[in-house]
């Protein structure tokens, strides 16, 4: 099994490079700050993008164990065995709500929300219980 990121994301933030780009040639003039900040902020978003767009498997998960994605496009496989928590992780902070999927493996905790999954994060824990009892 395999969650990975929504597509929309990576195209998303490609808009956003070309926005700023935009801005920038509409509102920057000739002040080297405001180029500065637009070329730090073009590049923020395409290394974003790129990482979306080189891995966006974020999560696969079979019998043996699952692997995560770490860093920026690293990837790590955990047996079962390494995992010693998988729950969803629900906060509300000013009104809004968020869910994250989160495994802990002892020395790290990896954390995953919808829009890494594409899925909800109680779907993906339920299947990921599954996965792990079927395993035993």
């Amino acid at each position: 099994m395999q969650w990975r990121i929504k597509p929309v994301l990576p195209v998303s933030k490609l808009i956003g490079v070309v926005a700023v780009v935009v801005l920038a040639f509409a509102f920057a003039g000739r002040d080297p700050v405001r180029w500065v900040l637009a070329a730090a902020v073009v590049a923020g978003l395409l290394g974003w993008a790129l990482r979306d767009l080189l891995r966006p498997v974020r999560l696969a998960a079979d019998a043996e164990g699952v692997t995560v994605v770490t860093g920026f496009a690293g990837r790590r496989r955990l047996a079962w065995e390494q995992i010693e928590r998988v729950r969803v992780d629900r906060r509300t902070h000013r009104g809004l709500r968020s869910e994250t999927l989160e495994l802990d493996a002892g020395d790290a905790i990896y954390l995953f929300s919808a829009n890494d999954l594409g899925a909800l994060p109680d779907d993906v824990a339920a299947a990921l219980a599954d996965l792990r009892v079927s395993a035993q």
